[in-house]
């Protein structure tokens, strides 16, 4: 028997910004990297923060349906509860983003406990778009934070505010990771640009979640 990969993957809970702006998953951030890691042979484990039916963001659902995305919607429907368990077994983590991830990634501690120690393991650590806001806390045991002198980026604070939702998040994710010493790095706005160091990945929007999904496959199968 091949000794197959195992991928984490782990999801918002979080279904408004306001009152006027639901909010969730960004679909296309989950269901592509899910086919991608599926395509590789790889073996994926969906969690999310609270578990079960997981909020998409309104805005993200195409008007047609993509039916290569049928099997990945279909993991969304009754997600497993995120557990301290989830901290082992695995070669990476991924977390897809969505403004939703925003409110519930960044102070959960079950998600803070899982991505310490895949850091402290060495092991592959990658997020997209709003994804890499549950890094914004995580250190490693000596308090260090994981993405400092690191290369990495996130949904920019220009992306942001062009959304017009900036006033309403808790903060600018640019920002916070510029702030936990990490080495803020991007593309043009609003087109594809992921980047790896070492055992940690990042994507900068939706259009760059094919990329992201295979530097975390580079960084499995070529370790740093």
């Amino acid at each position: 028997m091949p000794n197959t990969k195992r991928i984490l993957m782990v999801v918002t809970n979080h279904t408004k910004i306001t009152d006027d702006h639901k909010s969730g998953l960004w679909l296309e951030e989950f269901a592509v990297p899910y086919n991608v890691f599926k395509e590789k042979g790889y073996d994926v484990k969906v969690t999310s923060i609270k578990g079960g039916e997981v909020p998409l963001d309104p805005k993200s659902v195409p008007e047609e349906k993509k039916p290569e995305w049928e099997a990945a919607e279909e993991e969304l429907k009754n997600t497993t509860q995120l557990s301290k368990d989830d901290a082992k077994g695995f070669d990476a983590v991924f977390l897809p983003g969505g403004h939703g991830t925003m409110f519930d990634f960044p102070e959960n501690e079950t998600l803070q406990y899982v991505l310490q120690q895949f850091a402290e393991d060495g092991k592959v650590v990658g997020a997209v778009c709003h994804g890499p806001s549950g890094l914004v806390n995580v250190t490693y045991k000596d308090g260090t934070p994981l993405v400092k002198g690191k290369n990495v980026t996130c949904f920019t604070n220009e992306e942001e505010r062009e959304t017009g939702l900036a006033q309403h998040m808790p903060f600018l994710l640019e920002s916070k990771l510029r702030e936990k010493g990490g080495k803020f790095v991007c593309g043009e706005k609003w087109t594809d640009f992921s980047v790896r160091d070492g055992n940690l990945v990042t994507g900068q929007n939706p259009m760059s979640s094919k990329s992201t999904a295979e530097k975390v496959i580079d960084a499995i199968e070529n370790p740093a």
